[in-house]
């Protein structure tokens, strides 16, 4: 679905373009058109198989540009189609793979993905100028594993929030042959957004285009036992001794 937003995205600009190409070259027309017949010979006028050859052009140019508006309406509402869709995304758990996160109060929140057991797996994390403010190491096994940051450099020192940090992860086997990983963002999707035609997805403290979405799942309900009503049970119970220790109750 997001490819083909991105496809009616990439159509909408080239319209906008065609459109004010087609304009300028439309008012041009007219110009010259105007021109041509305030100077003409009285003597030998325009041709009329000429001019109606030239209005025939003019009206050809107006329809693309009628054409180009009803065009630029359908991306319209399929871009809003898109975004409703999306929409439905919200209030799920979701897995993307993306390394990029914001720090706030002090943390960001990133899980990763091996694709067998290695000897070594070095996580580091990166500031938006791509330079390692925090080297440590990871889990070995294959599999998801998440990585908590609390925001300190490898120096010890707190990092302010606000700041965007990705995530990068190298694993090796014994023989240090590269192991392959991929690091991801789990969570729940809780805003979706349209960037430039394309929908984006907010987990956590992190933003990215729906597309990057893996999997998604229904977030289970509660299961919480709730306390039974025993009022009425009670009330009856009540009542069956009453008429039990009352010997007139038989005679009734």
């Amino acid at each position: 679905m997001v490819d083909a937003v991105s496809t009616v995205a990439n159509a909408e600009s080239k319209i906008s373009s065609g459109q004010t190409q087609l304009f300028d070259n439309f008012e041009t027309f007219l110009t010259l058109l105007t021109a041509q017949l305030k100077n003409q010979d009285p003597l030998s006028p325009l041709d009329s198989n000429e001019f109606t050859a030239q209005l025939t052009q003019m009206a050809g140019v107006e329809q693309q540009l009628l054409t180009n508006d009803l065009l630029k309406g359908m991306i319209a509402a399929q871009n809003s189609n898109a975004l409703s869709n999306a929409a439905a995304y919200i209030g799920k758990d979701a897995t993307a793979i993306w390394s990029t996160s914001r720090l706030e109060d002090g943390k960001a929140n990133w899980s990763y993905e091996l694709a067998d057991n290695a000897s070594t797996v070095s996580l580091e994390v990166l500031d938006s100028k791509g330079q390692i403010v925090w080297r440590g190491d990871g889990a070995k096994t294959g599999g998801v594993h998440d990585f908590n940051w609390d925001g300190k450099t490898t120096g010890g020192g707190q990092l302010d929030d606000g700041g965007v940090y990705s995530l990068r992860v190298t694993a090796k086997d014994a023989m240090g042959n590269a192991v392959g990983s991929q690091t991801l963002i789990r969570g729940r999707v809780t805003s979706v957004e349209m960037y430039d035609g394309t929908p984006y997805v907010t987990i956590g403290n992190s933003i990215m285009p729906l597309e990057n979405l893996i999997s998604l799942e229904e977030r289970a309900a509660s299961t919480t036992p709730q306390p039974a009503d025993t009022e009425e049970d009670d009330t009856s119970l009540l009542g069956t001794l009453a008429n039990a220790l009352n010997p007139l109750s038989y005679l009734s």
